[in-house]
């Protein structure tokens, strides 16, 4: 990846700032960035320096690195974010990392594709408050501009009369979310780098089993990102999918909890209850507790509810039998799996961790000591 060149390297140059580089293993094509936001590494390091910045919230105790952070591969390891004022968002932080790559942005809103926009709902959205800045638009550009650091790193981001401006805040953030890439993992060593040795015999068991048409896994979890909305620059058209796994089965209705039935929530169709996005599985060891909600705290404990074809929750208000949920994705039967094979599934999913990406230093914190 390109390295990050000195604020205000090409304010008022006139030299147009350099093209980013991406830093991918040969093979492995670059992510598509919107033509109106290309990547530059003077927008990257603006970017770094919003996403860590507490005092674009209400309370100057929240930034997007509190529900996304670095040392848990961009999540929070809570079951549900927790916003500024205290209030629990109904699901769970989603992993940044490659979100580049990916065509849907959001658990279950399949209108949700632009990181520039998507960013603005955290930031001034109020249901529920994540930072709650809604309607203090002036006081932050305010402060963004009698700010010097700022004020140069603006400059030199978008050259021009008037470089402050909320616009450019969000492509400067979606800029930095995007330089996010993971692909140093010992599988990708192993894939990629064909160092048969990088990951051990138990994962590349795991590896045929979670590939085989016995479990499924696969045809939800592919690709580069280990997910199914993958799009790069080479790609032609991204199919947005969203799937029901049999989580819940309210009362044997079909139904999910309220104010939680993914893009049901959007159409209002029946057959959308409970579609949620299958998230990537890369640095999947690091980002629990699992699905939308956390409500699955292990890797064991998820694929135990794949085996069952469906989760089933004998008791209280959510009891029922997720396996018998007519809206659920016919990919999900169940299978068999010995207590051997599961071991080995988890062996392969831990492989997939970057540890690299928890300490690299072009995500870190520029307000940390």
């Amino acid at each position: 990846m390109s390295a990050l060149t000195a604020p205000g390297a090409h304010a008022g140059t006139g030299v147009a700032p350099p093209p980013w580089t991406w830093d991918l293993p040969p093979g492995v094509p670059a992510p598509l960035v919107p033509a109106d936001n290309p990547m530059t590494s003077d927008k990257v390091e603006l970017g770094r320096r919003l996403f860590h910045d507490t005092a674009l919230s209400i309370t100057g105790t929240v930034s997007c690195a509190t529900c996304h952070r670095q040392d848990l591969a961009f999540t929070d390891g809570l079951p549900q974010a927790v916003g500024a004022t205290g209030q629990s968002h109904p699901r769970g932080s989603m992993s940044l990392v490659n979100v580049a790559y990916a065509s849907v942005l959001t658990w279950g809103n399949p209108l949700m594709t632009n990181l520039e926009a998507q960013l603005l709902v955290p930031m001034f959205g109020d249901h529920p408050v994540e930072m709650g800045m809604a309607g203090h638009e002036g006081a932050i550009l305010a402060r963004l501009r009698t700010d010097k650091t700022y004020t140069l790193l603006f400059a030199a981001a978008f050259p021009g009369p008037d470089p402050v401006t909320l616009h450019h805040l969000a492509q400067a953030i979606a800029a930095f979310e995007r330089s996010i890439v993971s692909f140093r993992s010992p599988y990708d060593r192993y894939r990629y780098g064909h160092d048969a040795s990088a990951i051990s015999d138990a994962a590349k068991r795991g590896e045929a089993l979670f590939f085989g048409e016995r479990l499924e896994c696969h045809h939800c979890h592919g690709g580069l990102t280990f997910a199914d909305d993958e799009r790069t620059a080479t790609t032609a058209l991204a199919e947005v999918q969203f799937h029901n796994t049999g989580l819940y089965n309210l009362g044997g209705s079909g139904a999910y909890p309220v104010g939680n039935t993914g893009v049901h929530e959007i159409t209002d169709k029946a057959e959308d209850m409970g579609a949620f996005k299958a998230p990537t599985l890369r640095n999947i060891a690091l980002t629990a507790p699992y699905m939308h909600d956390g409500s699955i705290h292990t890797l064991s404990e998820v694929l135990d509810h794949y085996a069952a074809g469906g989760r089933t929750l004998k008791d209280g208000p959510h009891a029922g039998v997720g396996a018998d949920n007519p809206h659920k994705d016919p990919l999900i039967q169940g299978f068999t799996l010995t207590e051997p094979e599961k071991a080995d599934i988890i062996a392969f999913l831990e492989s997939l961790t970057d540890q690299a990406l928890l300490t690299d230093p072009r995500f870190k914190d520029p307000f940390s000591k």
